[in-house]
């Protein structure tokens, strides 16, 4: 007897191969009386709803199987950090003057404010911060609320990086390129553009407040140019929940002399180029010395 399918169930859609896993949110009847569920992505920042008919339930095994896949890719996500870090710390230190060799320097990155639309994906970005070693602030806020919220927060944190994301995706019957330019087109968008707008009147400068917003599918372009860093999505592929922390700690770990190297941002995180871009940025990182017993 097949089980029926429940919210909190984790399935996949038939239709699509079963390429993501998903987490049923809701089930409702459209005005056909057919119904549907609404899905959250498990890693990817994907909202959609499909017929019931189209999903079906993951066993034990095929979970097993997603979250070591996950927990790899991140894993090899922090592996190349720590060792680039590592590079550059060995570059700094030959490049210190012999006077003042004897003395230790302490790190001082960027400060991180993270806005999200998802509770667990704010969970799973706020642990990787702090395995990062970056201070970061994060708010679980609904997209649709986020625009209000960002002056008032900015005020109270003072972040030298703004991220601000959630869920998104492309509506309607396709992603042909003419709907691309439609913000219609786009369930969430229009909210993550209005939240960059909002920062900006905060803070002009793209160098003094370094902006990262969108999620799967988002429209990149106009998240651009309302004044945004580093946009998802630019060819409108799915993103990882872990994307927007990869791009932040580039910039927070650049120094502040140094403009971030879009390559290297971009190829930090899980799903490159493709589903996530962005402008010229100076860093956000500054050394300090000597380190004291104490420290700051």
């Amino acid at each position: 007897m097949t089980v029926p399918i429940s919210v909190g169930d984790l399935v996949i859609r038939k239709s699509h191969g079963g390429d993501i896993v998903f987490k049923v949110t809701d089930i409702f009847c459209d005005g056909a009386g057919v119904r549907h569920c609404i899905l959250k992505g498990l890693h990817y920042r994907l909202m959609a709803d499909a017929p019931l008919d189209d999903v079906q339930r993951i066993d034990a095994e095929h979970l097993r199987n997603e979250i070591i896949r996950m927990e790899s890719m991140h894993n090899e996500s922090l592996k190349r950090v720590m060792l680039r870090r590592n590079l550059e710390r060995e570059q700094r230190e030959m490049a210190r003057a012999e006077a003042v060799k004897k003395f230790d320097f302490f790190d001082c990155p960027g400060r991180v404010l993270h806005i999200d639309g998802d509770e667990e994906y704010l969970r799973m970005c706020l642990k990787t911060y702090s395995q990062l070693n970056i201070e970061a602030h994060g708010k679980w806020i609904e997209e649709s609320k986020q625009p209000e919220m960002i002056i008032p927060l900015l005020q109270e944190y003072r972040p030298d990086i703004l991220v601000v994301t959630g869920h998104d995706a492309l509506v309607g019957s396709g992603k042909k390129e003419q709907d691309w330019r439609d913000l219609n087109s786009y369930r969430n968008s229009k909210y993550y553009i209005q939240s960059v707008r909002n920062a900006r009147q905060f803070e002009p400068s793209r160098d003094e407040l370094v902006i990262f917003a969108g999620a799967c599918q988002s429209y990149f372009e106009a998240i651009l140019e309302a004044g945004a860093n580093f946009a998802s999505s630019p060819t409108r592929i799915f993103i990882h929940a872990y994307d927007p922390v990869f791009i932040a700690e580039k910039v927070a770990f650049t120094p502040i002399n140094k403009t971030v190297d879009i390559s290297d941002a971009i190829t930090a995180s899980v799903t490159g180029v493709e589903g996530v871009g962005g402008l010229e940025t100076r860093g956000k990182f500054r050394l300090g010395m000597p380190k004291t017993k104490i420290g700051l």
